[in-house]
């Protein structure tokens, strides 16, 4: 009997293509595409079909497979767009990206092929799954690690895993597109999908003004010592890191080292003091193939752009560890992940306190 695959479709060519090598390879595949940013309520009502439901149902019925659409609008509020804006507003830097792997891509839509009797979920992710020599399953980078999205997947667990699968983590972009135009699907050129859905221009301050209708008041620029500086326009309009943008002239480059929410302040610096050594972490997933009881060397990404970076990592609870880098790190953010590597192996990972 055939394996029952859901695949999840977003309209693009990547998760256009991983369908496509499951039927090929003799699964029986269904696709499905969600629909996130508006208002309708979770469930099979979808309203108006967007372009990206079009597509991912026009490319289902060039290789002849069925396509349904579901709406979890309501779902990726309250656990992505929501928890983006309070983490936000609390002063961190959030990647709303893990969280929407975490609770929708790999919470409710995996649900919901359990409910229509799939054995597996499949996506269009760039990472692989591999089974160890102890039967534990093992996230791991993709082969084109230009395209690598592990550091987006850290929060799956074992059981997740088992019940997922990656078509594409071996393979290049390039060969998708190829393999896409190939087999004249129309969404081949179409271009890879923005970081984050849900603020097309980028601009987190104006969105999150515009969505929660708040004002964020004024407040102080100070140095590392509390000297005030100037003026900021607000702690929302700033990250860790920045430098541009700032509104403020001070003889050299100053970047944000800090925000801090309860007396409303925005901390400069200049770029040496960006660099840190330590940090702890919470919300933390450990591999069950890794053991935590003693300090682990590991490397470690904290941002994904980051290039990873040899640390000392130990476990403090279930769900917290403290990590040491071997050379310090620049612009280290609350609230963004930090992903744990044993070589091409995802062993762990966490929120940056």
């Amino acid at each position: 009997m055939k394996e029952k695959v859901l695949a999840a479709l977003s309209g693009g060519v990547d998760s256009a293509v991983a369908a496509l090598l499951l039927k090929n390879e003799g699964y029986d595949v269904f696709g499905i595409t969600m629909k996130l940013c508006d208002s309708l309520p979770d469930g099979d009502n979808i309203g108006e079909p967007n372009a990206d439901i079009l597509d991912a149902r026009s490319i289902c019925d060039t290789f002849g497979i069925s396509h349904s659409a579901i709406s979890l609008c309501e779902s990726f509020k309250e656990c992505v767009i929501d928890s983006f804006i309070t983490e936000y507003k609390n002063g961190g830097t959030p990647n709303p990206c893990v969280e929407c792997n975490r609770t929708i891509k790999f919470g409710k839509l995996l649900e919901e092929a359990k409910k229509r009797g799939c054995d597996k979920l499949a996506t269009g992710h760039y990472a692989r799954i591999e089974l160890d020599e102890n039967g534990h399953y093992l996230l791991k980078k993709a082969v084109d690690e230009s395209k690598d999205q592990s550091y987006f997947l850290w929060t799956l667990t074992e059981s997740e895993l088992s019940r997922v699968l990656f078509p594409l983590g071996n393979m290049t972009k390039a060969e998708i597109r190829k393999i896409a135009a190939d087999e004249g699907f129309r969404n081949a050129h179409k271009s890879d999908s923005q970081d984050i859905c849900f603020i097309e221009d980028g601009d987190y301050a104006a969105f999150i003004e515009q969505y929660t209708g708040e004002s964020f008041p004024e407040g102080n620029f100070v140095d590392t010592d509390g000297n005030i500086l100037g003026e900021h326009n607000g702690i929302i309009h700033y990250t860790v890191g920045q430098r541009k943008g700032l509104g403020i002239a001070l003889g050299k480059p100053m970047f944000v080292k800090s925000k801090n929410t309860e007396d409303n302040t925005v901390t400069l610096c200049d770029d040496a003091e960006l660099y840190s050594k330590t940090l702890t972490a919470s919300r933390a997933r450990f591999s069950v193939a890794y053991s935590f009881d003693v300090p682990i060397r590991l490397y470690a990404k904290i941002r994904y752009r980051h290039t990873p970076a040899l640390a000392t990592v130990e476990k403090t609870s279930p769900d917290t560890f403290t990590l040491t880098f071997d050379e310090p790190q620049r612009a280290v953010a609350k609230g963004q992940s930090v992903v744990l590597y044993d070589g091409d192996t995802v062993v762990g990972g966490g929120i940056i306190d």
